[in-house]
């Protein structure tokens, strides 16, 4: 089970390489699953794999000048404070246990990972149905107060689970923002590593016990696979890709959600 955890490593590099988001969604359920770590530990490893490894795509992006440094501020600031919120606040007041629906139990693991199962199948339905918008080439970005709050609400929500949040950064810098996609994708990736990071950052001021050889490994990995991923974007047909990504995501969300809600 190790092994397959080795694999999906490279292949979630190689998603937010290749399409931009997507693949930090599945690092949770590889971490919990293939190599059985708490689910909230699973979190904070997490975001520093995404946030580390997504360095190797930042800096692709930034050579082709590709990043927009005001959207960078007006999204990634707001989001980053989302995630302090919900790493230092919301999750400390989920309960070890509790009961929902006055009869059915569960622990707080059982909640992060059900929560994160419903996201998984947000961004899943995000990659299958979403459409390639080439509309904004040549249009002016918008920088406005719309753009900041789905930023800090977006924020909250990857947060709590660890997760990037590509899903749903691009489709805001394209349709808040008006940003062109290829500058939208290198500026979500640039935004995921510094609020991953920053999340990171504030689980390690807590003293969360980290296994440094472990998690080097899987940042490694996942480093290879953006790397393979950014080579791969220049001959792939990434909109096809990313639908046949959408539908292994959805498969894994609903295998999550029955997993947690009949174990």
């Amino acid at each position: 089970m190790e092994w397959l955890g080795y694999i999906a490593s490279v292949l979630i590099g190689v998603s937010l390489g290749l399409i931009g988001s997507g693949g930090s969604i599945l690092t949770v359920p590889v971490l919990v699953y293939l190599f059985h770590k708490d689910a909230l530990l699973a979190t904070t490893y997490s975001l520093c794999i995404v946030g580390v490894s997504s360095i190797a795509g930042v800096i692709s992006r930034l050579r082709q000048k590709l990043l927009d440094y005001r959207v960078i501020l007006v999204y990634g600031i707001p989001s980053i404070l989302g995630v302090f919120i919900s790493r230092k606040f919301i999750l400390n007041a989920i309960p070890l246990k509790f009961t929902v629906l006055s009869n059915f139990p569960i622990s707080r693991n059982n909640f992060i990972m059900l929560f994160f199962a419903i996201l998984m199948l947000a961004a899943a339905l995000s990659m299958i149905f979403g459409k390639n918008r080439t509309a904004n080439e040549g249009q002016q970005p918008v920088y406005g107060f719309p753009l900041s709050f789905f930023g800090f609400l977006e924020g909250l929500v990857t947060g709590i689970v660890g997760a990037g949040g590509g899903f749903l950064i691009i489709p805001a810098l394209v349709l808040l923002g008006k940003l062109p996609m290829k500058k939208a994708i290198a500026s979500s990736l640039f935004i995921i590593m510094i609020k991953s990071l920053v999340g990171f950052g504030g689980d390690l001021l807590h003293n969360v016990p980290v296994e440094w050889k472990f998690l080097s490994v899987m940042i490694i990995l996942a480093t290879l696979g953006i790397i393979t991923g950014n080579y791969l974007n220049k001959t792939m047909d990434g909109a096809k890709l990313k639908k046949g990504f959408g539908w292994f995501v959805l498969l894994m969300s609903l295998v999550i959600l029955f997993e947690q809600v009949f174990a």
